[in-house]
């Protein structure tokens, strides 16, 4: 976020999380390292977010694999409304109430989006999309993200992102940042074609920790003219 020129301040407390909430311009809640005293300050949160109309993104990590996750995920959903909502196929399927094939807070061989299943994975995110008024965003080798009526495919990324512990953390924040703007679906569609195309420009690195520096620098260097270069989108 740092890199991005965003300026990210992280807050757990319930005593603090509505001030600090109240004076933030997006707020990112991730489910991937939950606790009582945390999951009663994402529903404070949350709901001074909706509250003020600050736009809020809930990434809901493992619930694909947790009960508990899932509960909490669809509370905070319908308490608080989050502009989007964030997991891999394997964790909205969860979500929706299918059966999920997720394999810790990975998403699971069977459900990894193809050329097969593609259209039947539009449908379904955005039908979750109608029914929770959020825009949901679908990382994988091709991010689907969507507001209902319109879905756009992002197609940027490669093999060494899933490598790196927190990409998805990183994603979430990123998304944050951008949907400040108030424009929520081009806003996760520019954090999930950014970290994408800093991907692939990282991804001759020798080996994981060389690959996180350079995934940094590019994300800070990252020029108008090479992501207008690089990105590959379409629209469905």
């Amino acid at each position: 976020m740092l890199a991005i020129g965003a300026k990210p301040i992280m807050a757990e407390h319930p005593a603090e999380v509505a001030d600090i909430t109240a004076g933030a311009k997006a707020l990112a809640v991730n489910l991937g390292n939950i606790t009582d005293s945390r999951m009663k300050s994402m529903l404070i949160s949350g709901r001074t977010a909706f509250e003020k109309r600050i736009p809020c993104v809930v990434d809901i990590v493992g619930v694909g694999c947790s009960r508990l996750r899932l509960d909490f995920a669809r509370e905070f959903i319908s308490a608080c409304r989050p502009n989007v909502i964030k997991g891999n196929m394997s964790e909205l399927k969860a979500l929706c109430g299918m059966e999920s094939g997720a394999k810790g807070i990975d998403v699971g061989e069977n459900d990894v989006v193809s050329d097969d299943n593609l259209a039947h994975s539009i449908e379904m995110l955005k039908a979750l999309s109608s029914k929770t008024g959020s825009v949901v965003a679908a990382t994988g080798a091709v991010d689907i993200i969507t507001d209902g009526t319109d879905t756009c495919l992002v197609k940027n990324g490669c093999e060494m992102l899933p490598l790196i512990t927190g990409t998805g953390c990183m994603l979430n924040a990123l998304i944050a940042s951008f949907i400040s703007s108030k424009d929520i679906l081009g806003g996760c569609v520019l954090a999930a074609a950014l970290m994408g195309i800093c991907g692939e420009l990282s991804r001759d690195a020798r080996g994981t920790a060389s690959f996180k520096t350079e995934l940094l620098d590019w994300i800070y260097c990252l020029t108008d003219s090479k992501f207008a270069e690089k990105i590959r989108l379409t629209i469905e």
